[in-house]
């Protein structure tokens, strides 16, 4: 990989994020340290974000992976491409990482299958390794490498959780919604808007949580309440933007959208 590859990675601009505890420094020291990182959580609570963010703050390249359940070691790793002139050796994502120094972040990672998780043990322990059976290459990490995983513990079952040989590798951030002061400074800050229009939507937002496991599967994330607020900034009516932001996004049974209408129409009048 030459240097104008490794650059390509760097995250530009600071990524706006407002930490909740001492994460950034327990991140700084697990970096440090080199150790693998686990990040747990609801949907659109800022894991990503945080990833991002602390890439931008150690100057490290950050090479991130949507995982999926079609996902192969194949498409982690690289695999043989065929071209006219032969066949072409091609790094996956994680190899990539692996060989310039990168944090590779690896996005829900129990949506890929388990054999696929399997080939990341070897980098996450002493051996710092990553073997390319199909071409015959043992990988050593560079010293700058790290790895880092997330996933929703809320979605959890027992075809789509992580094995406890692989969780064990792991050092782990526990994550959740934000204080209703720090996502209403988040709201202002992301989008412009002012504070009493945020905090009312941080109020919606807090009336859709209460109603996880009864009737809803998850509460309403701090990425739509972004959204709604983006809305409400370009001039889009609250019941509109929040109906369309905040409520059909997360369900369809009717008696849930109208609890969550009355709460959106109650709280900005």
């Amino acid at each position: 990989m030459t240097m104008v590859d490794k650059q390509q990675y760097l995250v530009r601009e600071q990524p706006y994020y407002q930490p909740q505890g001492n994460e950034v420094a327990l991140y700084q020291a697990a970096y440090r340290n080199r150790l693998p990182v686990m990040v747990k959580g609801p949907t659109g609570c800022g894991k990503s974000r945080f990833v991002e963010y602390m890439a931008w703050t150690l100057g490290k390249p950050l090479i991130t992976v949507a995982c999926n359940e079609d996902m192969t070691a194949s498409d982690l790793v690289g695999r043989y491409l065929l071209e006219a002139d032969g066949t072409r050796w091609l790094d996956g994502p994680l190899t990539t990482a692996a060989r310039i120094g990168a944090i590779c972040y690896l996005d829900e990672v129990v949506e890929a299958r388990q054999d696929t998780t399997v080939v990341i043990h070897p980098l996450t322990d002493h051996r710092r390794m990553l073997p390319l059976d199909k071409k015959g290459e043992l990988v050593a990490a560079h010293p700058d490498f790290q790895l880092v995983i997330s996933y929703n513990p809320g979605y959890q079952s027992l075809l789509k959780d992580l094995k406890q040989s692989t969780k064990q590798r792991f050092t782990a951030f526990d994550f959740d919604y934000p204080d209703a002061e720090t996502e209403s400074t988040i709201l202002q800050r992301e989008t412009g808007v002012d504070a009493a229009t945020a905090e009312r939507l941080v109020k919606v937002g807090q009336t859709a949580r209460r109603l996880r496991g009864h009737g809803l599967d998850e509460g309403i994330s701090t990425r739509l309440l972004v959204y709604a607020a983006t809305l409400l900034r370009d001039g889009v009516a609250p019941r509109d933007a929040c109906r369309m932001a905040l409520v059909r996004p997360i369900t369809d049974d009717a008696d849930i959208r109208e609890t969550l209408d009355h709460a959106i129409d109650a709280t900005f009048g």
